[in-house]
Parts: structure tokens; sequence; C-alpha cells
């Protein structure tokens, strides 16, 4: 399959000159010698866990330039697994282009079984099970607490890491320290709550409420633990504009919950294969993850 013209969106990659070692649900990663991996960030979008057969236009290229700068703006906290190689130098140059502005070069590392949500705000299916039990994830919350409401502090909510087609589950810190053991849990946790504070902060100043988001990490050969996949960008994260937010109601969104809430009422069983967008809905999709990346950027 020849390659995408430059600025024509990539539903998938083909990157002939590197193994491929795993095609996710997003991203496809390429080893890079032994020790190294390239990250491809396509334009697909995947939505209650089934990837869309249509892709996005420029999503792969803001999710990229969005985890560059938290990567860099937060590496007081914890360390990424980027390294300051260009994409373009590790492929052939006939494949130059499939790279260009959505790929990322990075330390091959051994990721955690695990997916650490950090929550703000009550949203979501966090809001919905919060009406049936007061509490998100197991954890017990105050009595009064309203829809996209802001939670007295932020809640560490992990899930376990599905495969391609498989559903995420929220899993308890206890079963998580089971998992990867306490002191390492424990890491993952004061971490992921660091991270998400000092984002909230600082999006704030640009208009943007957190509302809440997934981290991921791995292990680098010393055992220290490291910022891996992608950082608070619209797939991983639920962004609000600050300015049309109001407790009580479901405010407008600047990721994908655009595309989650049109397959809410299309009907859609939520099994794959996904159903084919609309354009007005890829269009209004792209534009809100361009919106994010520029107020963000800034």
């Amino acid at each position: 399959m020849s390659a995408p013209l430059l600025g024509q969106p990539l539903l998938e990659s083909h990157i002939a000159s590197l193994p491929l070692v795993h095609r996710g649900k997003v991203r496809d990663i390429y080893a890079v010698g032994d020790d190294k991996l390239l990250i491809v960030t396509t334009d697909r979008l995947s939505a209650f866990d089934v990837v869309m057969p249509i892709p996005i236009p420029g999503k792969g290229g803001v999710l990229t330039r969005v985890s560059a700068f938290w990567f860099d703006k937060l590496k007081a906290i914890v360390p990424s697994q980027a390294l300051d190689i260009a994409p373009e130098s590790v492929v052939a140059e006939s494949e130059r282009d499939q790279v260009a502005g959505r790929a990322i070069v990075v330390k091959k590392l051994k990721a955690l079984p695990v997916e650490a949500i950090v929550r703000g705000y009550l949203a979501g299916s966090g809001w919905k099970e919060y009406q049936v039990s007061q509490s998100v994830c197991g954890i017990p919350l105050p009595a009064g607490l309203v829809q996209a409401g802001r939670l007295p502090e932020p809640i560490f909510t992990p899930s376990t890491k599905a495969a391609l087609g498989a559903h995420d589950e929220n899993i308890t810190f206890e079963q998580m320290a089971t998992l990867i053991g306490q002191d390492l849990a424990t890491q993952v946790r004061d971490a992921s709550l660091s991270l998400y504070k000092s984002a909230a902060e600082y999006a704030l100043t640009r208009g943007i409420i957190i509302a809440d988001t997934k981290f991921e990490f791995g292990l680098d050969e010393a055992g220290k633990l490291v910022w891996i996949d992608e950082a608070l960008t619209p797939d991983s994260s639920r962004f609000w504009p600050a300015d049309q937010y109001r407790p009580g109601s479901s405010p407008p969104s600047f990721d994908k919950q655009f595309v989650r809430d049109w397959l809410e009422g299309s009907g859609w069983n939520k099994q794959a294969p996904g159903p084919v967008l609309p354009d007005e809905i890829v269009a209004k999709t792209s534009e809100k993850y361009r919106e994010v990346m520029t107020r963000l950027l800034a």
C-alpha cells in the first residue's frame, strides 16, 4: 500500500523498513533496534473500546504535539520515555511522510499492566455510579454532589489495561497493589495525582477544565517509574471549556466525548465494527481536537 500524501488522514501506517511490534487502538509501534521504539500516532479514533472505520483528520498530529508539550512541562514530576531523535531519521525516505508531525522515538520499557486514572470532577461513568451508590469505583463520596461537580479532592481510580477489542475494568488500589506491588502502586498513584493537579492548574489559565485523565507508566532498566504512551491529550482526558462550565449539567467537550454522545444516540450496540461517522461529526471532532491544542500550547 502506498503511503498517504502529507496532510491526508492516516488510518493505518505501513513502515516496511522497521519491524511492526504492535498495532493498538490509535498507535502503531515499530522496533528501532533492540532498545528503542517508533510510536506512530494515527488518525484512528476509538470509542467504547472500538476503533471507528473513519479517521479524524489532524488527530494524530494534535495528540503528538500535546503529549510532547506535557512530557516536557511536567518532567520534574516524572520523566517520560521520549527521546530527542527525529522520527524521520529512523525510517526509509519514502516513509517519512507517514511519521512527520505524528510520531516519536522512545526508550523501550516494560509497561505496567494498569491504567492510572485521576478524576477531579463527577462525569461519565463516575456520575452514573455515584447516582446509584454515592461512590466512584468503590470510593465513597459526600452526599449532594451534582453532575460535572468538582470533587472535594481528585481521586485515583485505576483500571486494567485491556487488549484491543476488550474492555478495561476498574480495579481498586488494593487490587493494583496485588498486580504490581505495594511500593510501585503507591508511586503510580502519587505521581498520577501530582501530574493531574499540576496540569489542571495550568489548563485553567488557558480556559480549560481537565475533568479527568488517564496515565500509563513503565519501568526503565533501573526499575524507575517512567511516563509512557501519551500525556493529557483529548484522547486520554475529558476537557471542558471553563467559560461554559455549569455544575449540574454535562458541559460541552473538547475531546472525543462529542463522538461518544453521537454514538450513544445512533442506536449502535457498542460492538465492533463501529458505524461510519457522518462527515459533519468527523469535521467537528477534528475542529475540537485542534482547538484544545491551540489553547494549551498558546
